[in-house]
């Protein structure tokens, strides 16, 4: 049976990467991403990925999806269960970032960031319940981090920390409350920062990108989970090198954007 996997926030960096590596394992891909029209900055949209999806001989449906709203995650599910009946790996990648301290963050940033994050993970994962029941191996794999109550985590960035932290919360909830459907759901979270041309814009430019893997890393890891026994293998808050060594990877040198620079430790990592 063919295997379908939907990614949001799929147009570029970790989402892209995850897409081309399931798509080169024999998944048809949904690319449910905001991007159908070039960004002046930022590449990709949802039909430059699905041209290289379809490129390695698989299906790509590219579907403008703003998750934010409920109307959207509802049309893209109902062309996915049109197209192809089932999904098998929902992959919550979308997600918004903004570092402010909480007297600098704008409200209309909170709101964003909560939006996309917490309630547009739960919502996608709600409604994809359903077509993930048909997969004789289904798994949810969510980006965000292990729960870490350290107070350092919440006073550099209160507004962030509480959605991606709410990102994982989902997958602490949703992986006890699905176990009867044998939906694996599981976290996924860098050791180090990932190369994104979002980070670079928003962010930290050449030099943080320097100190950064590719993206790469993220995607070869999420394989490593949707391989195993989505009875089995929940509620886990897995760290990419961890996953790659699980499965016999210990160098990552190949993964470094510059082997000459010391790579920086992401956030909520110890």
């Amino acid at each position: 049976m063919d295997k379908v996997a939907y990614i949001s926030g799929g147009s570029r960096g970790i989402g892209k990467a995850i897409a081309l590596k399931l798509a080169k394992a024999g998944y048809h891909i949904v690319i449910a991403a905001k991007t159908a029209e070039p960004h002046p900055k930022l590449p990709g949209t949802i039909y430059t990925v699905a041209k290289e999806v379809e490129a390695l001989g698989v299906k790509a449906l590219p579907l403008k999806t703003d998750i934010r709203f409920e109307e959207h995650v509802m049309d893209s599910l109902q062309q996915v269960k049109a197209e192809f009946g089932q999904i098998d790996v929902l992959v919550n990648n979308a997600s918004a970032i903004n570092l402010s301290t909480t007297e600098n963050l704008a409200m209309k940033r909170f709101d964003l960031m909560h939006q996309i994050n917490v309630r547009g993970t739960f919502m996608v994962s709600k409604h994809s319940i359903p077509l993930l029941q048909k997969s004789e191996n289904p798994h949810i794999v969510t980006l965000s981090p292990p729960l870490n109550l350290k107070p350092e985590w919440f006073a550099a960035h209160l507004g962030y920390t509480m959605s991606k932290f709410g990102m994982s919360m989902t997958v602490l909830g949703l992986a006890e409350e699905l176990k009867k459907h044998r939906i694996a759901v599981n976290a996924l979270w860098p050791q180090s920062t990932i190369a994104t041309a979002a980070i670079e814009f928003a962010y930290g430019g050449q030099a943080l990108m320097d100190k950064s893997r590719s993206p790469e890393i993220m995607a070869d890891a999420a394989w490593a989970i949707i391989q195993q026994d989505s009875s089995t293998c929940t509620g886990n808050f897995f760290i990419d090198e961890q996953v790659l060594q699980s499965v016999g990877i210990a160098d990552f040198s190949n993964y470094a954007i510059n082997a000459e620079k010391e790579l920086m430790k992401d956030l909520f990592v110890e």
